[in-house]
């Protein structure tokens, strides 16, 4: 509570006259710092605030990537099971069938159960099908961490960025950049996996 309190004084405190005053190096006087920094400051916040969104929205279609691929993948695996099932039915009935007519006949549904390019149902096609959505769904879970790393980057700015002009402080105006730019690597990274 001592800490809120102290920051609210800060925040609210009138500015003295001495902070008004031209520094005695000859340098910009406090109002003169404050009015640059808050000219710069919109414009930069609303671009930190784009780079921002965008990365919630890629990290938000990669959690529905790896979700959506997940439950498809699911559902591809349960029908493979079930092919699994009926194509031992047949074969053992087709190994215990006395009539050789009806032995054929068995053993040629459970051989289509292995394949069916036609229909893409086959155990061939819908194992490849189910590896194909694992292999989409573990590339966007490598993504996802990156992107997390990157939005708390940009987020970090921002707060640096609004500090610098409530504190009229150069240095954290510049720092807010460093942080952004950290940002902007750790979502490239997300973007592209380079390592």
């Amino acid at each position: 509570m001592e800490l809120i309190d102290s920051v609210m004084k800060m925040v609210t405190r009138e500015p003295k006259a001495e902070d008004n005053k031209a520094p005695a190096t000859g340098g910009p006087s406090r109002s003169e710092r404050e009015a640059k920094i808050k000219g710069h400051a919109g414009l930069v916040i609303n671009i930190f605030a784009a780079l921002l969104a965008f990365n919630v929205w890629y990290g938000g279609s990669l959690s529905s990537k790896v979700m959506n691929n997940t439950i498809k993948a699911n559902d591809i695996w349960v029908f493979y099971q079930a092919k699994s099932v009926k194509q031992t039915a047949y074969e053992i009935a087709a190994q215990t069938a006395a009539n050789p007519t009806l032995a054929k006949k068995f053993a040629d549904k459970a051989a289509s159960y292995e394949s069916d390019p036609k229909s893409g149902e086959g155990k061939k096609e819908l194992y490849a099908e189910a590896k194909k959505l694992e292999a989409e769904r573990d590339y966007a879970k490598k993504k996802s961490p990156w992107i997390g790393y990157a939005g708390t980057a940009y987020q970090l700015a921002i707060v640096l960025l609004s500090a610098s002009i409530l504190a009229v402080s150069m240095p954290l105006f510049w720092t807010s950049f460093g942080v952004c730019a950290i940002g902007i690597l750790l979502m490239a990274q997300g973007l592209f996996l380079w390592f």
